[in-house]
């Protein structure tokens, strides 16, 4: 099976919100991810994101996981 990797635009937030990651007053969203598994199993959250670095992090914490990876890259844009 192949791990699949989805990223969720919420901009109404009614997703932040079932989630329980509205911020102060409902005004924002805190910038969790969330790593579910095959079967739909919440497996770890990282509370801590750093837009910076984001891409990287969930790079690391999935290799310490031995989770699957990728097969196929996105092509460049150049």
């Amino acid at each position: 099976m192949q791990a699949q990797t989805l990223v969720l635009s919420d901009p109404e937030g009614a997703t932040a919100k079932r989630w329980g990651v509205l911020g102060f007053g409902g005004l924002y969203s805190n910038r969790w991810t969330f790593y579910i598994d095959g079967a739909g199993i919440l497996r770890d959250v990282d509370r801590d994101v750093h837009p910076e670095t984001a891409g990287q992090d969930i790079i690391n914490r999935l290799t310490e996981r031995d989770s699957p990876r990728l097969l196929s890259r996105v092509p460049s844009a150049h």
